[in-house]
């Protein structure tokens, strides 16, 4: 039988502040309810409702502009990172979401969330790669991560010369 909760937080995955949602009674008991994120959905919380959307109307307008001002500064970052190899060029580890997180960070001194970060997989490749950086209330920002190799580097650099030369 699904609990019936009014949530006072947004839950990511779940929902935002306001809105009643209908949960397992163990993730009630155990999550939502001792942390504070959700009170049972009863005539005197559902009165409360109206009050948590408006103040959350307001919050999304302030975590928007916030955000918007955040993608406009990182669209379009390239980022650069050196990785080791081995001689049949397979990288030794990967590049992972944190790692990129602290790229950027290093880069634009914005503190950004290894979660908001787009990658399925740690990357394993050596090579160009987009990157999709999710902001809050929907705002995106594409980057561009070059992962390159210790040897290889040079090679990129060589290979880029000589076509920048003859264009």
């Amino acid at each position: 039988m699904a609990a019936k909760l009014l949530l006072i937080e947004d839950v990511e995955d779940l929902g935002r502040s306001g809105d009643v949602v209908s949960v397992k009674p163990g993730y009630a008991r155990n999550f939502l309810l001792p942390r504070g994120y959700a009170v049972v959905a009863d005539k005197s919380a559902l009165r409360m409702q109206a009050r948590l959307q408006e103040a959350r109307e307001q919050k999304a307008l302030a975590e928007k502009a916030e955000a918007e001002k955040i993608a406009a500064q990182i669209e379009g970052v390239t980022l650069s990172t050196i990785v080791k190899v081995d001689h049949e060029g397979h990288m030794y580890g990967s590049v992972s979401a944190h790692d990129v997180a602290e790229l950027l960070q290093a880069h634009t001194n914005l503190e950004i969330e290894k979660r908001s970060i787009g990658l399925k997989h740690p990357i394993k490749k050596v090579g160009i790669h987009k990157i999709t950086v999710k902001l809050k209330e929907g705002v995106t920002a594409d980057i561009t991560l070059k992962v390159m190799s210790e040897e290889g580097e040079l090679e990129v650099a060589e290979e880029q010369a000589p076509a920048a030369e003859t264009e």
